[in-house]
């Protein structure tokens, strides 16, 4: 521990974001560049706790406490304050692949955890890890390492978000032959088109690609196994096959009006988004499809975040965003105790860039959507809302409509971001794989492999829609178990 009394001294000061009415006028990333000094300062303020629930990556209350692949925390907010960088970048590695990705996209349940969060605000965990991983990058210490020794064995990674990118990379390690199959034209999965530029350029993505290219992964785009090459063929050609495809199924809303023109699943208008500014022309329909219309985001979470931020590009006319559930509280209630992740009232950076626009948070909460509304051409025009409030019959909490609070607001688009059902069905299907009640691939967490010998599953496919670091996590395990399944034993952490 670099300084006993830094958490007294010094106060919680993340990486600043840029100021919303400026940051809102380009795709650039929000974060402004970070200042190698007060990055020291924030891991002064690292304690020497007994137990560091930070890196404990535990599920409380159906929620991860602490990081989910056990990144060594303390250890590299010490060698930062220390100011050894690299020794810091090599502690940061032994744990994540990617910790350009999650150090801009996690939510951090590491914070949530942290020791001096219970009577502080927490060590700006995340901060800290990002300016590790670019200044890697800066000075050039990010070299291809391609293994010594190579085996026989050649293994098949199916979708490259960040599930099959930390199996391809351990597996890779592991001295396998690795392709990666990916049925879009770009390497990443929801990093390069599911997450918009302003939380994670896309340079940022294509940078890790390279390294991981160059150490010998066999990347392949516009393959969609199960529809245009065979998952059967694959595991004939390959000794085994980690599927890591995603939860991709959104959950649809079944009113009436749904095929309104101007109503969409929240991921078509970023996928489709991301392409545009990706090609340098407007080629889709949804690159400025926002501009001057009224938005409507129905549902919260980072999904529905980024539909808001994308409109606020855009230069919509309104946004507004409708959550069925009841607005946190400012500080955690006595039912969410430390260590669990704080349920409380905050502005992500849609809703943060929308009120210094609009004046108001945009989110409005115990609102049910009841009914699209379509003008005389079949374009949507409005939607018909209600308020709900949470009642409880037979154990169990259903939403009922509060009488007489039927309202129409304006709206010409409308996106669903209510989360996804589970994968889609094509390769379980082909492979007669089993599935859990959720309609994921069953695989059993610490094995990963499927009812089908050679053949594992991880991340969401797995799982279930989750974050970006557990994706991480099952990555890395399943190509753990991979190895073990190949080799009869196993290196891999």
């Amino acid at each position: 521990m670099g300084k006993a009394t830094g958490f007294i001294e010094y106060e919680r000061r993340p990486i600043p974001d840029r100021p919303p009415l400026e940051r809102i006028k380009d795709w650039a990333e929000i974060h402004e560049p970070f200042e190698e000094d007060k990055v020291v300062t924030q891991g002064a303020r690292c304690m020497d706790c007994g137990t560091p629930y930070c890196h404990t990556g535990i599920m409380l209350s159906n929620m991860a406490s602490g990081c989910p692949i056990n990144n060594l925390i303390p250890e590299w907010n010490d060698l930062v304050y220390k100011g050894k960088w690299r020794e810091a970048l090599d502690r940061l590695h032994k744990t994540n692949n990617f910790p350009e990705f999650t150090g801009r996209v996690c939510p951090a349940p590491c914070e949530g955890s942290c020791v001096l969060g219970v009577i502080e605000p927490p060590v700006t965990i995340k901060s800290i890890e990002c300016a590790i991983i670019d200044k890697g990058f800066e000075e050039g210490w990010l070299t291809p390492c391609p293994p010594k020794i190579r085996t026989t064995k050649k293994v098949a990674v199916v979708g490259s978000g960040p599930a099959g990118l930390a199996a391809a990379d351990q597996l890779n390690k592991a001295g396998h032959a690795v392709t990666v199959f990916e049925r879009d034209d770009r390497i990443g999965g929801l990093l390069m088109y599911g997450i918009p530029n302003m939380k994670l350029e896309k340079s940022v993505v294509q940078r890790r690609v390279d390294l991981m290219t160059a150490e010998g992964i066999d990347f392949k785009t516009s393959i969609e196994i199960g529809k245009n090459l065979p998952a059967k063929q694959l595991t004939d050609e390959f000794d085994a096959v980690v599927l890591c495809c995603g939860a991709t199924k959104p959950r649809d809303l079944a009113v009436e009006g749904r095929n309104l023109d101007g109503v969409h699943f929240a991921m078509q208008f970023l996928t489709r988004n991301t392409q545009g500014l990706l090609e340098a022309k407007d080629a889709t329909a949804f690159e400025k499809a926002a501009k001057g219309k009224d938005v409507v985001v129905i549902g919260g979470g980072d999904t529905g975040t980024d539909c808001v931020g994308t409109s606020m590009r855009h230069g919509c006319n309104s946004i507004s965003q409708l959550e069925i559930m009841p607005k946190p509280p400012v500080e955690r209630d006595a039912g969410n105790p430390w260590p669990e992740w704080p349920k409380v009232y905050a502005l992500d950076y849609g809703q943060e860039e929308a009120k210094a626009v609009f004046g108001q948070d945009p989110r409005q909460y115990l609102v049910s959507t009841k009914k699209f509304l379509g003008d005389d051409n079949g374009a949507l025009r409005g939607i018909l809302i209600c308020d709900i409030q949470w009642k409880e019959e037979n154990g169990r909490f259903s939403p009922q409509e509060v009488q007489g609070s039927e309202r129409e607001i304006p709206a010409q688009l409308a996106f669903l971001a209510m989360g996804f059902l589970g994968p889609e069905d094509s390769i379980a299907e082909e492979l007669d794989l089993e599935r859990d009640n959720r309609s994921n691939v069953r695989a059993d967490y610490g094995k990963f492999e499927t009812s089908v010998e050679g053949v594992f599953a991880a991340g969401d496919m797995r799982r279930g829609q989750s974050l970006v670091v557990w994706a991480i996590n099952e990555g890395r395990a399943a190509a753990r178990e991979c190895d073990r399944y190949l080799m009869g034993e196993t290196s891999l952490p």
